[in-house]
């Protein structure tokens, strides 16, 4: 008898997954298949598919951490099965929480008694933090007006136009109008004296950012609050300020302690801050931290009988992995106030010298500031042939992900790249990278310039000039010729 099947009816786990039917035929995209597939084949598939990301590590758009240590890595998985909300089944858990949100009050200078507990809570990430405080901006302010019996239904957030999406997020999900300080060339970041010119009964808070996305720069929370004080006291209001300090928080107290832009002011109340940022933790954990336990309206907790015990929880989810929380207390008691300082030192002086190299090439106008977020962030001074997306695409064969974006209202005609600076990335990285941006703008120079540019607007010195269409085409053609005739002279020599 012929003991034989034939290969699409074998066994499938004395092939290896590459002699398998799983490789050759299509899995569905949209809908669950209606058979199982072996362990080792969804495996390979999978991962196959994920080749095609990018390097998270050569991903220089992101703040948000790429690497930790081993042990912290086995700390992460031993916990992934943990849920957070569990706190009666998890209590030591829940005490690390409590521990890194005292640790964090603390970093920033909040006026707490030698054994008074901070107000504060662990969040998946700096949005939700913002969404938080600013519900309790809003509770606060409604309960005030409703008590002095005036109209509480028109409520606004005076920030500046470089602020994250979530703040947009947070004004149209809970009805807040959100009034925006327009920036200027030259000037990104949320002008002081303008933003108090737009407070109002009405305002809720006036919400300044340590660390802005677009260039990393610092707000002069300092000078916001002197003049919001004064604009205070003529008025009677007690507009109040909260700090996003989402990539900043952890930046500030270690390279510049003197600064004060945390609860050292007086009409700071609230701080956010991205652990998976600067806080040295993987995406997923963000911290909001109040100023004392009157400036977190109580109505706003809620108070769950869940699994016997009595949770106390002011969040916008449920259910969450703990992981992140672990990693949190992992990096505070494992670097201390050494650890961080450390890093964030090298950030920074890797930092300042990426911007020595982009500067040494003479094309480059650098836009973000020495004190700030360790990034650096700059545009072509003169993209009249050239731009900086056209930059940013070549950089991808390089394997770097830098992104090119243009600034918000008023200054949109700004475009600008920007490289940020983590704790992964080495003196090294940043030599190579200079070295592959004078490949790439080399490169540019012996290419055609491209026909998105034939409107023949570029910028020269700060300058936008303004071609006709037949200079353009001129332009063009004379830029094609040269680069046909390089081709023809470097290939004169090569054997077909």
């Amino acid at each position: 008898m012929v003991l034989s099947k034939i290969s699409s009816q074998s066994d499938v786990s004395v092939h290896s997954t590459f002699a398998s039917r799983y490789v050759r035929e299509s899995l569905p995209r949209y809908r669950m298949p209606d058979n199982s597939i072996p362990k080792e084949a969804a495996f390979q598939i999978i991962n196959d598919e994920l080749m095609l990301d990018g390097r998270p590590r050569l991903n220089l758009a992101s703040f948000v951490t790429t690497w930790m240590e081993p042990e912290c890595d086995k700390l992460i998985m031993d916990a992934l099965n943990k849920n957070y909300v569990d706190m009666d089944e998890y209590p030591v858990t829940t005490e690390l929480q409590n521990r890194c949100v005292n640790m964090i009050a603390h970093l920033f200078n909040a006026p707490l008694g030698e054994s008074e507990a901070a107000v504060g809570v662990g969040t998946v990430g700096s949005s939700e933090a913002i969404m938080l405080a600013g519900l309790a901006f809003k509770r606060k302010w409604q309960n005030k007006r409703r008590a002095l019996g005036l109209p509480c239904d028109k409520p606004n957030i005076v920030t500046g136009a470089n602020v994250q999406v979530c703040w947009e997020k947070f004004a149209r999900y809970f009805e807040v109008e959100l009034k925006e300080v327009k920036l200027t060339e030259g000037y990104y970041v949320m002008d002081p004296e303008k933003a108090v010119e737009m407070v109002d009964e009405n305002t809720i808070c006036v919400a300044a950012i340590l660390g802005s996305t677009l260039n990393g720069e610092f707000e002069d929370v300092k000078k916001l609050n002197d003049l919001l004080t004064e604009k205070n006291r003529v008025t009677g209001w007690d507009t109040p300020i909260h700090v996003d300090a989402a990539s900043g928080g952890f930046i500030a107290p270690f390279l510049w302690p003197e600064l004060e832009w945390d609860f050292r002011l007086p009409l700071v109340k609230s701080i956010n801050v991205s652990g998976h940022k600067y806080g040295l933790v993987y995406a997923g954990v963000g911290w909001a931290i109040w100023r004392s336990k009157d400036d977190l309206p109580d109505e706003l907790i809620f108070h769950i009988n869940y699994l016997g015990a009595d949770q106390p929880t002011f969040t916008l989810n449920f259910s969450k992995g703990s992981s992140q929380i672990i990693a949190q207390y992992y990096q505070l008691i494992r670097l201390g106030h050494e650890g961080y300082r450390n890093v964030m030192e090298n950030c920074h002086e890797n930092a300042m010298f990426l911007r020595e190299g982009l500067e040494r090439t003479g094309r480059f106008e650098i836009v973000s500031k020495e004190i700030g977020v360790p990034l650096v962030a700059f545009s072509l001074k003169d993209n009249s042939r050239h731009d900086e997306f056209e930059i940013a695409e070549m950089l991808r064969s390089y394997g770097w992900i830098v992104p090119a974006y243009t600034m918000p209202a008023d200054a949109q005609h700004i475009t600008v790249l920007r490289v940020v600076i983590r704790e992964d990335f080495s003196r090294t990285l940043a030599e190579r990278l200079v070295l592959d941006v004078t490949k790439v703008l080399h490169e540019l120079d012996n290419l055609p310039v491209r026909l998105h540019a034939k409107s023949g607007s570029g910028r020269v010195n700060g300058t936008f000039l303004k071609k006709t269409e037949i200079e353009t085409q001129r332009e063009i053609t004379t830029y094609w010729k040269k680069f046909v005739a390089n081709k023809k002279k470097n290939n004169k020599n090569t054997i077909c």
